[in-house]
C-alpha cells in the first residue's frame, strides 16, 4: 500500500498479521463454520494475513466456578489469543445478542485481548446487528478497538450454493472487504503502539 502526502510517496512495510477468526456458534447444524470459511478466504486473499481459526465447538474452557475478575486458570486457547494481532468474531444473533459460548470465551481471557483490534461478522434473520452492538460494548471494556465497519448478514442460509458454501451478494462482499481493510489498518497502528507506547490504564 502506498500513502501519498505532500506529493511524496512512502512505502509502508509489508508485515504479516496474525488474525484469529473466532467461530462462535456451538449448536448442531450451525452456520458459523461456513461463514468463517468465507471470512478466512477473504483474509487469505489479502496476502498479509496468517489466519488461526478458533472454533468454539472444539474449545473446552474450565468450569465457570474457577473464573475470577480479570481471568482465571489458563485455557487451551489462551496462547492462541495472545499470539493474535487482530480478531474477527463470526457470530449468530440469538435473542438480540451474541451466544453464551462467545461470552464465556471472552470472559475467560483478559490481557490476551488488550489493545488489539476486532471486527464482527454477525448473522441472523434481521442481519445480526444487535449482536454486533452488544459485542462492541463488551470488547470495549477489555480495551479492544472494534472497527466502525462490520458485516451484518441477513438470512445467509438462503445464499448457499450446491456445495453449501456462502455466496454473498455484491453489497455484502463490499461490507466484508471494508471491514477487513479497516481491521488491517488498526492492526498495524495498534501493533506499533503496543511495541513503543505505554498504556495509561
Amino acid at each position: 500500500m502506498t500513502i501519498t502526502a505532500q506529493h511524496h510517496e512512502t512505502e509502508l512495510p509489508s508485515t504479516r498479521r496474525r488474525v484469529a477468526v473466532v467461530s462462535a456458534s456451538v449448536r448442531k447444524d450451525r452456520l458459523s463454520p461456513t461463514i468463517a470459511d468465507w471470512v478466512t478466504s477473504a483474509l487469505d486473499d489479502d496476502g498479509r494475513s496468517d489466519v488461526d481459526l478458533i472454533d468454539l465447538a472444539d474449545t473446552v474452557l474450565p468450569d465457570d466456578s474457577e473464573l475470577y475478575p480479570g481471568g482465571g486458570p489458563s485455557t487451551g486457547v489462551a496462547e492462541r489469543i495472545a499470539a493474535a494481532d487482530a480478531f474477527v468474531f463470526v457470530t449468530p444473533e440469538y435473542n438480540r445478542s451474541f451466544p453464551a459460548s462467545l461470552k464465556r470465551l471472552i470472559d475467560w481471557h483478559y490481557a490476551e485481548w488488550k489493545l488489539k483490534p476486532a471486527t464482527v461478522v454477525a448473522y441472523g434473520v434481521h442481519g445480526g446487528h444487535a449482536a454486533i452492538d452488544h459485542l462492541r460494548g463488551v470488547l470495549g471494556e477489555l480495551h479492544v478497538v472494534t472497527t466502525r465497519r462490520a458485516a451484518g448478514l441477513r438470512a445467509p442460509w438462503e445464499s448457499l450454493d450446491d456445495a453449501e458454501r456462502f455466496v454473498p451478494d455484491a453489497r455484502t462482499a463490499r461490507e466484508l472487504t471494508g471491514a477487513l481493510a479497516e481491521l488491517g489498518w488498526w492492526t498495524d497502528v495498534l501493533a506499533d503502539a503496543r511495541a513503543t507506547g505505554t498504556f495509561p490504564g
